[in-house]
């Protein structure tokens, strides 16, 4: 008699169904591709759960095959603390990708955490002080200074040796960012909404500590360690035109319906 079908006869005396046969197979192939594929595919096998299997194979094969140059660029993993241009209020923790694409000029993807399925939540530009003070005034309002935030050790690049660091907080200290966040994670659990800029603290006492604190203990530093390591490191005078919610107006992104022109 023929097997029944949806069934595969096994060498045994047991029936074990079709399914069954293409789990077991598709789990083998996957584990095929772990070990071609190291890292990168333990890596991708902890994102994009309830994928279908094939697209977690594809995002495999494409993961060892392709050549990302720009994801490859990134150098520096930083971490620090952002406040939403028009609300000191909502403060959220920003972990930095960065290029450092000129001289003068940095590019960062911002992620909300460091790990496999963290979620792409903004952008932030870095550029010099000179730099800064050659923009329109306008356009100014858009930037935030970073002197506070690496004189506090509020921004910290984890994992990097002392001297190492010190001496790229040197630079960073007189720089200036522009930061637009794309996913307003602290209130939704999907990017809604148009991207909004974001501004760095200036002060004690703005950040929450209870955030800083809970940063602290699961990257394993210590902001208040941080401080006293930049002690030596000269505080800059902010350039005028940065920090614009300091006056107590600032600007933030809307949404206008305008006429499409053809």
């Amino acid at each position: 008699m023929a097997p029944t079908r949806g069934t595969h006869r096994s060498s045994g005396s047991g029936v074990r169904p079709a399914a069954s046969i293409g789990i077991g197979a598709a789990a083998g192939v996957t584990a095929a591709v772990g070990l071609l594929f190291g890292r990168k595919a333990a890596t991708i096998s902890k994102v994009g759960k309830g994928h279908p299997l094939k697209h977690r194979l594809l995002d495999l094969a494409a993961g060892a095959a392709q050549t990302k140059y720009p994801v490859d660029a990134m150098s520096t993993y930083l971490n620090g603390f952002h406040m939403y241009a028009d609300d000191m209020g909502r403060q959220v923790e920003a972990t930095h990708f960065c290029i450092h694409l000129r001289h003068d000029l940095h590019q960062c993807v911002i992620f909300d955490r460091n790990a496999p399925d963290a979620r792409l939540i903004g952008i932030e530009y870095i550029i010099s002080e000179e730099r800064f003070r050659g923009l329109p005034e306008d356009e100014k309002r858009l930037w935030h200074s970073h002197h506070y935030e690496v004189k506090s050790g509020s921004l910290t690049a984890p994992g990097i040796p002392d001297l190492a660091e010190h001496a790229y907080f040197e630079d960073l200290v007189a720089t200036y960012g522009k930061t637009f966040h794309t996913w307003q994670y602290d209130r939704d659990d999907f990017p809604y909404g148009i991207p909004q800029l974001m501004m760095g603290f200036t002060d004690d006492g703005q950040a929450s500590d209870e955030m800083i604190r809970a940063r602290d203990e699961r990257l394993g530093i210590s902001t208040s360690g941080n401080r006293q390591k930049r002690a030596d490191i000269p505080m800059p005078e902010v350039a005028p035109g940065a920090n614009a919610w300091e006056s107590g107006r600032t600007v933030q992104t809307r949404i206008e319906e305008v006429d499409f022109k053809r």
